[in-house]
């Protein structure tokens, strides 16, 4: 891929790779345990989670059965395991019933049963099953408040198991004492099994004062019965060392690391240095991008930390606070700031992307920045910054043509960015 010749070739050819390097057909078989004297039950949930059950299937010598939910538009046609398609990333009434099920599934597991789990990225909002005392809406309610808060993943996760029947280790509590092995494919910053779908086959080290104190420092007022359920903590998530979770077993698959050094590997054959500057960003989306145009900007103009032709490379998982009524997601918005801290400056061009193929909730996975970005932004009469004053970053890169559109990759390591810096 010549990078002088297409830029945007070459940032798409990077994502590609990224992906390709965590699609379930290729890292679920080389996990998969051997088959037991008894049933082998199937279970799982998240964006990946329909491929990787395909994956099974193809693969495993044996009889099998079971479920798995995954988000609306991912699904893929399985013959033994059933495919449930549920709304993300507010929960719905189909991700409810399909919780309710596959719990019911792991606790049907006998001793000499395997209970097979398959967890992705999405898995918290599409594994809905509310603890007693509290309905669907009251967690829809608290989903929408996390989501528009600012919060990160590891804080909205662990409010979320403890309004959960299911997440937070209680999965694999209720199999007990089936053996259970977990395949997950990482999503969140610093690969923390309890974090990857609110950790519903591992033990979980957060509490509920821990809950509470998250939604007092983010300023949400949760419903009546969930601030009651938060102060009664009447019935805590498995915590290490619980003997329910002791033939639970729990491996990641694939990992932000591992795409970040697939991406590398190409960028290498193109001729271009790659440095990856961490899996595991976190961070105001806008900030972050003002941040690493300032890091683009120096490499450029000093060659510190890399000379051109280096390419910068990052995941992690980077938030919106939402003040606005406007479209778009993270990596959007992470491109808007960007733009700004570049304010033009040659020879640089980046891609985001979000690795499932949907940023935020629109059609896009993310977009691309040229050099020419603000200028064509001013030209067609488009305010960067008012955009951004209203999370309306998706229809700044729409206008521009510059939207990056994969369709579900059915996958999900979390978002990918890559800067090029090209040499003068």
């Amino acid at each position: 891929m010549s990078r002088a010749d297409d830029p945007r070739a070459f940032l798409r050819s990077l994502l590609d790779a990224a992906v390709a390097a965590a699609l379930p057909a290729r890292v679920v078989p080389p996990h998969l345990p051997p088959p037991p004297r008894g049933r082998t039950i199937v279970i799982g949930a998240g964006k990946a989670s329909a491929a990787m059950a395909r994956a099974v299937e193809d693969n495993w010598p044996g009889p099998l059965k079971g479920l798995v939910v995954t988000r609306s538009g991912h699904g893929v046609p399985c013959e033994r395991i059933e495919i449930v398609e549920a709304s993300h990333p507010v929960p719905d009434a189909r991700g409810h019933e399909a919780a309710g099920r596959i719990l019911a599934l792991a606790g049907s597991a006998g001793p000499d049963d395997l209970v097979l789990c398959l967890i992705s990225g999405g898995g918290s909002a599409l594994l809905t099953l509310p603890a007693d005392g509290l309905t669907l809406e009251d967690k829809q309610a608290v989903n929408r408040a996390l989501l528009a808060s600012g919060a990160d993943i590891t804080a909205m996760n662990a409010v979320r198991k403890h309004l959960s029947a299911i997440k937070g280790g209680r999965l694999a509590a209720t199999a007990s004492p089936a053996p259970m092995v977990s395949l997950l494919i990482s999503d969140v910053p610093g690969d923390d099994p309890s974090v990857i779908g609110s950790g519903p086959t591992v033990p979980d080290a957060t509490t509920f004062a821990d809950a509470r104190g998250i939604l007092a420092r983010y300023g949400i007022t949760p419903p009546p019965a969930v601030a009651a359920h938060l102060a009664a903590a009447a019935d805590e998530t498995p915590k290490p060392n619980d003997p329910r979770l002791a033939h639970a077993v729990a491996t990641i698959i694939a990992s932000p690391m591992a795409s970040l050094e697939a991406a590398a590997n190409v960028a290498r054959a193109a001729g271009v240095t790659p440095l990856i500057l961490g899996d595991a960003i976190e961070g105001e989306a806008r900030e972050v991008g003002k941040a690493m145009a300032g890091i683009a900007l120096s490499a450029l103009t000093h060659g510190q930390p890399i000379a051109g032709p280096a390419v910068l490379l990052s995941g992690g998982e980077t938030t919106v606070t939402v003040k606005g009524k406007g479209r778009g997601g993270r990596n959007v918005e992470f491109l808007a700031g960007l733009t700004l801290g570049l304010d033009g400056a040659a020879r640089i061009h980046a891609l985001a992307a979000d690795t499932d193929g949907i940023d935020g909730s629109e059609d896009n996975a993310g977009a691309i920045v040229a050099p020419d970005t603000m200028a064509r932004a001013r030209a067609a009469g488009l305010d960067i910054p008012a955009l951004m004053a209203v999370n309306d970053c998706y229809t700044l890169f729409s206008a521009l043509d510059d939207l990056v559109v994969t369709g579900p990759t059915l996958t999900n390591v979390n978002d990918f960015r890559a800067i090029l810096i090209e040499s003068a």
